[in-house]
């Protein structure tokens, strides 16, 4: 008889345009080494291959299933490949939800799932405040970001409440220096990943579920 595997710990990194959080994924996985690795944003992959963006509400709801499925299939892809690892999602399936021309529950019904479902799909989720809330550029040298401060503004409020019901949510609010911000955010992963490992040892150690 052979004791399950715990899954891989996945933390969902999400927020505003311009928030910090890519930035952050990439300087804790250069720290921490191969024991994280990052699943990239399916939403940036997607519209860099060629997806176009419109502002119709159909081609909209198109766009956001696609990224849905294409972040569902990324994370499982690198759960296989990359077994033990902590999985840093740069944003997650619960993202769409603010993104979409119906409203959340809507996204939810059209593609057969629910909030409750999405949320649980990650062990916690670290939120970055957009940089627009202080007046300061969210363009960062991305060359698919089109929003505007305004815009950025109200798709951070969306997503805060997507997310906020998380067990383990976590808000880094906006500051004016990027470093001390991305330092709070490094500091906050770093807590947030001791305290989910040790929660997975402590499962596994009493006794957890076995296999044949």
């Amino acid at each position: 008889m052979e004791t399950a595997s715990p899954r891989p710990l996945r933390i969902a990194l999400t927020g505003g345009p311009g928030g910090g959080k890519t930035t952050s994924a990439d300087l804790f996985r250069r720290e921490i080494g191969d024991s994280v690795v990052i699943v990239p944003e399916a939403a940036t992959l997607l519209f860099q291959g060629g997806l176009p963006r419109s502002t119709l509400p159909a081609a909209q709801r198109h766009v956001q299933s696609a990224i849905f499925h294409v972040q569902r299939h990324l994370e499982e892809e690198y759960a296989m490949l990359y077994p033990g690892r902590i999985l840093l999602c740069d944003r997650g399936t619960v993202d769409g939800a603010a993104y979409w021309p119906g409203g959340e529950q809507d996204y939810y019904d059209t593609l057969n799932t629910t909030r409750e479902a999405e949320l649980a799909r990650y062990d916690a989720a670290i939120f970055f405040e957009t940089a627009a809330v202080g007046g300061d550029s969210i363009e960062g040298g991305n060359p698919i970001r089109n929003e505007t401060l305004d815009r950025a503004i109200a798709l951070d409020a969306r997503l805060r409440a997507c997310w906020a019901p998380h067990p383990a949510f976590r808000l880094i609010h906006h500051h004016h220096s990027f470093f001390q911000k991305i330092g709070l955010g490094l500091k906050t992963l770093q807590e947030m990943v001791e305290e989910l490992s040790q929660t997975q040892a402590s499962s596994s150690n009493a006794g957890g579920l076995t296999r044949m």
